[in-house]
């Protein structure tokens, strides 16, 4: 219980962080600032420096939606429909690994605003790298709490088979949770030997590959039950 209240004050200062951050920044902020960056990291569109605010409105949407997902968890463990009692727990964790993706990009851009930064490439820290980085530690802390998961309709690897069977969502998430961790830690040693858009598109092949992989492991599994 006192671990879920510290997960839960963490989870609420992560997600308020960005909306502060903007509040105290923003008399300090040019008034106009760059508000949009093409594929060049050159900065395609100038705007008003209250589109500073975006950022921190997506994270409150996302955080409250990741919230009332954390709180379907622990109705089902109150009513004891099948999820273990660390379900709500790893809920607010994938929350707030999430969470602090929009963090890193609201300060990230809030960098850029104020030094009117017209190329990213002039930053001395690396957008694309620090957010796959943190995606790389994202998936292997999500791939080793993966098969702590019991079945449960808001988090997990929830395919038509593995909701069907308790031992194939056992395998499913054992299985998906080390591709995940190996996709991790892949995509950490990536950050440091490539950038820019290859390091984007072979971090989302890897991504993209180990839900494949763990939905068709997910099948053959109900298979191999039957």
């Amino acid at each position: 219980m006192k671990n879920k209240k510290l997960l839960t004050a963490l989870y609420i200062i992560l997600m308020l962080l960005p909306l502060i951050a903007v509040v105290v920044a923003y008399p300090f902020l040019p008034d106009k600032i760059p508000a949009h960056y093409g594929m060049n990291n050159q900065v395609t569109r100038w705007g008003n420096k209250s589109e500073t605010f975006i950022f921190p409105i997506i994270t409150l949407f996302f955080g409250f939606f990741m919230y009332i997902a954390a709180r379907g968890a622990v109705e089902q463990e109150k009513k004891g429909s099948g999820s273990e009692k660390n379900n709500s727990t790893i809920t607010f964790v994938a929350g707030i690994l999430s969470i602090m993706v929009f963090d890193i990009l609201t300060f990230y851009f809030l960098y850029a605003d104020f030094h009117q930064v017209e190329n990213l490439n002039d930053v001395p820290f690396s957008l694309t790298k620090i957010s796959f980085g943190v995606l790389g530690i994202a998936l292997i802390i999500l791939g080793n709490i993966m098969p702590k998961l019991k079945r449960n309709s808001i988090i997990g690897l929830r395919t038509p088979w593995s909701m069907k069977n308790v031992v194939v969502w056992k395998k499913s998430q054992r299985f998906c949770g080390i591709l995940f961790m190996l996709s991790g830690i892949i995509i950490l040693i990536l950050c440091f030997l490539l950038e820019g858009t290859l390091l984007t598109v072979i971090s989302l092949v890897l991504l993209v590959s180990a839900a494949i992989a763990g939905s068709i492991y997910s099948y053959l599994a109900a298979q191999k039950e039957t």
